[in-house]
C-alpha cells in the first residue's frame, strides 16, 4: 500500500487524534535553528509546522483538507519528485513519513536538493520501539509490520552526508496520539478512535489485534497491567525510540 492510499484509508481522523504536542514541537523548532524558511515534506495535516514554513508537501488530498485554517499552502505532491526549485528554503523537515516513501534514496536527494542550509527528520529507532511494552507483551504483529517499513537511524544518516542524532522524550500527557503516546495511559490502546491514527495498528486492522488488545484488557481490569509496569507509572517521560535526525548542508 503505497503512502497515498495509506492515508486516504487511514488518515480521516488525524486533525483529532494527532495534534501537535509543544514540548515536541519546542524540540523540532528548536532543530532547525535560524532557518528563515521551511519546506515540510510529508506534511500530513500540518502538525509541527513553524511559523516561518513557505511551503507543504503532501500527497494525500484527504490529509491536506485537515490543515487548519490560515496554514502554509499545500502542494500536492511526492517526496520522491518534488516540483519545487533548488535551494527553495533554508530547511526541509519531514516528520514521521519517511517509512512511507516508495524510494527513500530518492526522498532523502530531494530534501537535500531543495533545502540550502538544513533538514530535520523525525523517525524511530526499530531496535528500541519494538521493546516498547505495547509491541513486546500484547501486539508482537505490529512490531512485526514496523519491521519490514522502519527505516534505519545508520541508513538515514548514510543518506544525508551525516547527521546528529536527538532522543526525543515521550512525555506522560502527550496530546499527539502517535504509535507510543500512550505508554503510560494503556486504556487507550483500546479506543479504536484513537488507534486509527496510528498507521502501524490501523493498516493492520482490528481482526489482527483482536486477541493482543483481549489481553490487554483483561490485564488491565485484573491489575496485572499497573503491577507489571509500576515503574511506568513514576514517569514523566519515556524514551520509546523517537529520533530526530538533523543534517547540516555544505
Amino acid at each position: 500500500m503505497d503512502a497515498v492510499t495509506t492515508y486516504e484509508t487511514i488518515g480521516a481522523t488525524y486533525s483529532h487524534t494527532r495534534r501537535p504536542d509543544p514540548r515536541i514541537a519546542a524540540q523540532i523548532h528548536a532543530a532547525l535553528g535560524d532557518a528563515a524558511t521551511v519546506i515540510n515534506v510529508g506534511a500530513g495535516s500540518g502538525s509541527y509546522e513553524p511559523p516561518h514554513t513557505l511551503l507543504a508537501v503532501e500527497l494525500s488530498p484527504t490529509m491536506i483538507v485537515q490543515r487548519p485554517a490560515g496554514s502554509p499552502p499545500a502542494l500536492q505532491a511526492s517526496a520522491e519528485c518534488l516540483p519545487i526549485a533548488d535551494n527553495s528554503a533554508d530547511a526541509a523537515m519531514a516528520l514521521l513519513t519517511v517509512h512511507h516513501w516508495t524510494d527513500l534514496d530518492a526522498g532523502i536527494r530531494e530534501l537535500r536538493r531543495i533545502a540550502r542550509h538544513r533538514i530535520v527528520i523525525l523517525t524511530w529507532d526499530q531496535n528500541v520501539n519494538r521493546k516498547f511494552w505495547l509491541l513486546e507483551e500484547y501486539l508482537p504483529e505490529a512490531a512485526a509490520f514496523d519491521e519490514h517499513r522502519a527505516v534505519t537511524i545508520d541508513r538515514l544518516t548514510q543518506l544525508l552526508g551525516g547527521a546528529r542524532v536527538e532522543t526525543v522524550p515521550v512525555p506522560h500527557d502527550c496530546v499527539d496520539g502517535f504509535g507510543a503516546a500512550y505508554w503510560r495511559r494503556p486504556e487507550a490502546y483500546l479506543n479504536p478512535e484513537l488507534r486509527a491514527g496510528m498507521s502501524h495498528l490501523a493498516l493492520l486492522g482490528d481482526e489482527a489485534l483482536h486477541a493482543g488488545l483481549a489481553r490487554l484488557s483483561d490485564d488491565l481490569t485484573a491489575g496485572r497491567w499497573a503491577e507489571r509496569h509500576a515503574d511506568l507509572l513514576e514517569r514523566d517521560t519515556l524514551d520509546v525510540g523517537y529520533r530526530l535526525l538533523i543534517a547540516d548542508l555544505s
